[in-house]
C-alpha cells in the first residue's frame, strides 16, 4: 500500500503541483497590467492617514497605484476606474495620479535584466513541466514513451528544473529587496513631511506570497527529478 501511495504521489500529484506553481508564478509576473488589476501586485500605494496622523483610523479617499513587474495600474480616487500602463519589461510606472509633493520618484521599475531573467526562467519552467510530465506518464504512451526512458533526457529535465528554479527564486528575492527598500523610502519621505504630507502608504503586496507558495510547490518536482538522477547514478 505504501508503495502505491508513493507511486501515485510521484506520478500524479507532483505534476499537478508543478502546474499550480507555474500558474501562481505566471500570475504574479503578469499582474496587475495584464490581469488581476487590483487584486495582485508586487507593491501597493494606497490612501492612508497612518503616516501623517499616527494612530488614526480615518478612512481616506485618494489616489492608489498597484505596481507589478511589467507596469502599473493607478486611479485618482477610490471610486475611479483603474488605468494601466502597457506591459513592458522596462516599464515606466504611472505616477500622474499623485500630487507634486508625493515622493513617487522612489517607485521606479527594477533594472530591465530582472524581468528578462524571470521571463527566461518561466520559459524554462514550462519546458521542465512538459518534460517532467512526459517522464512521469511515459508508461501510458506506448512506443512514444520510449523517448522519455532515455537517461540523458531525464538528466536534461532535472538540470532544466533546478536551473529555472534557482534563477527564478533568486530573481524574485532580489526584486523583493528592491521593492521593500522603495516602500520604506517612500514612507519615510511621507513621514518627514509631517501633517502636510500626502495621506498615502506604500507596502509590498500579495504577489510575493503567491511567488513563495509557487516556488515551494516547484521545489517538489525538482527534488523528485534530482532523486531519480541519484538512483540512476548509483545503479
Amino acid at each position: 500500500m505504501l508503495t502505491n501511495i508513493s507511486k501515485a504521489t510521484t506520478l500524479y500529484f507532483t505534476p499537478v503541483l508543478m502546474l499550480t506553481s507555474l500558474f501562481l508564478i505566471l500570475f504574479a509576473y503578469l499582474a496587475p497590467v495584464v490581469m488581476l488589476h487590483s487584486q495582485v501586485s508586487l507593491l501597493t500605494v494606497v490612501p492612508s492617514s497612518v503616516l501623517t496622523q499616527p494612530g488614526s483610523n480615518q478612512i481616506v479617499d485618494g489616489p492608489s497605484m498597484f505596481v507589478g513587474m511589467l507596469g502599473s495600474c493607478a486611479k485618482p480616487n477610490n471610486s475611479a476606474t483603474l488605468i494601466c500602463t502597457s506591459p513592458s519589461i522596462s516599464p515606466v510606472y504611472n505616477a500622474s495620479v499623485f500630487t507634486s509633493n508625493t515622493p513617487s520618484s522612489v517607485l521606479a521599475a527594477p533594472p530591465t535584466v530582472a524581468p528578462a531573467f524571470l521571463a527566461t526562467s518561466l520559459a524554462f519552467s514550462m519546458i521542465f513541466f512538459i518534460m517532467f510530465t512526459g517522464i512521469s506518464f511515459r508508461h501510458l504512451m506506448g512506443k512514444a514513451g520510449n523517448v522519455w526512458e532515455n537517461p540523458m533526457v531525464q538528466r536534461a529535465s532535472a538540470w532544466i528544473g533546478i536551473g529555472s528554479f534557482l534563477v527564478g527564486l533568486a530573481s524574485f528575492l532580489i526584486i523583493r529587496i528592491y521593492f521593500g527598500k522603495a516602500a520604506s523610502d517612500f514612507n519615510q519621505s511621507i513621514q518627514g513631511q509631517g501633517a502636510n504630507g500626502p495621506q498615502l502608504i506604500a507596502d509590498t503586496s500579495n504577489a510575493f506570497t503567491m511567488v513563495w507558495v509557487g516556488y515551494a510547490f516547484f521545489a517538489v518536482p525538482v527534488v523528485v527529478s534530482l532523486a531519480k538522477l541519484h538512483v540512476l547514478a548509483t545503479k
